[in-house]
């Protein structure tokens, strides 16, 4: 069985919560250290949250993929830059990054067919 996207996001928000009581201080700071890094500056948001969807891409990190695809939507960001940001990510990551920039597509396309 295969989960929707915007589920994983909800599930991935579910996983943090409890993370966030466990410890609250490291993921404080964390939270802190993410709305400072991705807030609008010399470079936009929707700039920085398709530079984090990349690394998300070439980590190979799942939930961060879901999670900055959410963002870079949420920020305006479009398919075609989307795909091009993705095509970067193949360049620099090779076969791994191929698949897991399937997956960040998938997820995207998926963001904007499904309610939250």
């Amino acid at each position: 069985m295969t989960t929707s996207v915007p589920q994983q996001l909800r599930d991935m928000s579910q996983r943090f919560g409890a993370l966030a009581k466990a410890a609250p201080q490291v993921m404080s700071a964390f939270r802190g250290l993410m709305g400072e890094a991705s807030k609008s500056g010399a470079v936009p948001a929707k700039m920085k949250e398709l530079v984090a969807l990349a690394i998300a891409v070439h980590q190979g990190c799942a939930d961060c993929i879901v999670f900055h695809a959410a963002n870079a939507r949420s920020h305006g960001a479009s398919r075609a830059e989307v795909a091009e940001i993705l095509g970067v990510c193949i360049e620099m990551g090779g076969g791994p990054s191929a698949v897991y920039a399937g997956k960040a597509l998938e997820a995207f396309d998926a963001l904007a067919t499904e309610p939250a």
